[in-house]
């Protein structure tokens, strides 16, 4: 009877195990929010992303939430054309001395089975706090076969208006404003706490 009672407990504290959320640490080196925006009115599309961003997702799969938290590093910008790249981080466009980080902010909203469809928060650019909506196009987790340890990606994509930011440059050239991203995303679980020192 005792053994009864012993492997229900174990059962139970497996399965809360596996229900609590778990942590994301977001692998710089797998992750980028791409964008494209209007060049002229519509004479071409330029497109580019940031190379350098940090963060979390907390996802619980079983009770189907979860939140992001992530930081752009705004001078990390990267259109392919250095001369470009140092005008969107002057004053005129971002001004990166002033507002070194855009953040996300946001709750997953939405989900398709267990994994993440959509995500509501707030983007927080040159100052500026706005809602922005996340549509998670793909999310998957499985063992990386190269580490053999658990990671999770995901491919996000969202769009805004940047003049709503206060960056408005090229409106009186007939720039449409109009910004959309696209954001590659790969996370690994946090490992556990340091022990204290001592």
């Amino acid at each position: 009877m005792n053994r009864i009672v012993l492997a229900s407990w174990a059962a139970m504290v497996g399965a809360s195990a596996l229900a609590a959320p778990v942590t994301y640490v977001l692998d710089p080196a797998h992750t980028y929010p791409s964008f494209e925006a209007d060049h002229m009115g519509g004479l071409s599309v330029w497109r580019g992303k940031f190379t350098a961003t940090s963060g979390k997702v907390v996802y619980d799969k079983v009770a189907k939430s979860g939140a992001i938290d992530v930081t752009v590093d705004m001078s990390s910008i990267d259109f392919g054309m250095p001369k470009l790249n140092e005008h969107a981080k002057s004053a005129e466009i971002f001004d990166t001395t002033k507002f070194p980080t855009a953040t996300y902010s946001g709750k997953f909203t939405k989900f398709n089975g267990s994994g993440p469809a959509e995500a509501e928060g707030t983007l927080t650019m040159h100052g500026v706090t706005k809602p922005l909506t996340l549509t998670i196009n793909s999310f998957l987790c499985k063992p990386n076969p190269m580490s053999k340890k658990e990671v999770c990606g995901a491919d996000a994509s969202a769009t805004f208006n940047r003049s709503d930011f206060g960056v408005s440059f090229g409106d009186k050239y007939g720039f449409k404003q109009e910004v959309k991203l696209q954001i590659q995303v790969e996370g690994s679980p946090a490992g556990p706490p340091a022990a204290p020192a001592g």
